[in-house]
């Protein structure tokens, strides 16, 4: 993520001595300058790659179902230490002493939404960055897992139904899945033939290739993929089931038919999500390398 590097590296940071809860606005008088040059370099790497915003979204939402919006993902592993990082699902300086990776993680997320043409929203900040950073707290609900069990994964973070089908459709509107993660839904004698035809073709290369999520509109964050799992053209299996299942099947439909519904859930619900176990006040720290605890541990 050399995007998301950069922003690190923008700021250098020390643990401040004001402290209040999220808010918007937080920076406006610490740091005003903080969104545009967060949003300058998010469009910088947008306009050369914009699969970024899939990658941030993938980060977010790893990193605030597993602690809460701490930025522990970012923690590397060390030799004796491993952390968060080490497991399979997650892979000079402006306003010294202020900013958290936290928010840079929320406001550069916001920001790539935008650029692939989802919403525009505000998100409150003033998010600290967790002390602990170990792969035992990972366990994130996988493609395969049943819709019940997802249901109750979100509703364990303070989640509800409709929160779940708009955050994964819409993560998924610019995602990407490797073969190896969609094998049992090209048995699936329901899935769309043309599409089930042209994945078999994929994933006959070697190296575990990856497709888009999203066959239709696979850059913009938008409704599209609702109507793909209308028409059985899911890719993975959580996708294609939550347009089968009685609590989800209806919010699928509602989305497939409205982008402006679509939009609108997806931007309250990202601004939701962003607020899971945050810290904040004295809690926590703000990293001078958001790659490493301030201690060094």
């Amino acid at each position: 993520m050399k995007a998301i590097t950069a922003l690190f590296f923008l700021f250098c940071l020390y643990v401040p001595s004001a402290f209040a809860q999220l808010r918007f606005g937080f920076y406006g008088q610490s740091c005003h300058r903080a969104g545009s040059i967060i949003s300058n370099v998010v469009a910088s790497h947008f306009r050369r790659d914009p699969s970024i915003t899939a990658a941030l979204l993938r980060m977010q939402f790893h990193d605030c179902f597993v602690t809460g919006c701490d930025a522990s993902l970012l923690i590397d592993p060390r030799p004796g230490r491993p952390s968060e990082k080490s497991t399979g699902p997650n892979a000079s300086a402006a306003c010294p002493g202020i900013v958290s990776c936290a928010d840079i993680v929320t406001l550069a997320t916001r920001d790539s939404i935008k650029l692939a043409g989802g919403p525009s929203f505000l998100v409150p900040t003033g998010r600290r960055d967790g002390l602990r950073s170990n792969p035992n707290d990972v366990n994130l609900p996988g493609p395969t897992i049943p819709v019940d069990a997802s249901i109750r994964a979100f509703a364990d973070q303070g989640m509800n139904v409709n929160d779940m089908v708009t955050l994964i459709g819409g993560g998924h509107s610019v995602g990407v899945a490797h073969c190896s993660l969609f094998q049992d839904r090209l048995n699936d004698p329901a899935m769309d033939r043309t599409l089930n035809a042209r994945l078999r073709n994929t994933c006959r290369a070697p190296n575990d290739p990856s497709v888009f999520l999203d066959q239709r509109t696979s850059f913009t964050v938008d409704n599209a993929i609702y109507g793909e799992i209308q028409r059985q053209r899911g890719i993975l299996r959580i996708d294609q089931n939550m347009g089968l299942h009685g609590p989800t099947r209806g919010i699928v439909s509602r989305f497939a038919s409205s982008n402006a519904l679509f939009r609108q859930r997806f931007a309250q619900a990202m601004v939701k999500m962003g607020t899971i176990k945050v810290l904040t006040g004295r809690s926590g720290e703000i990293r001078r390398n958001c790659r490493v605890f301030n201690n060094g541990r």
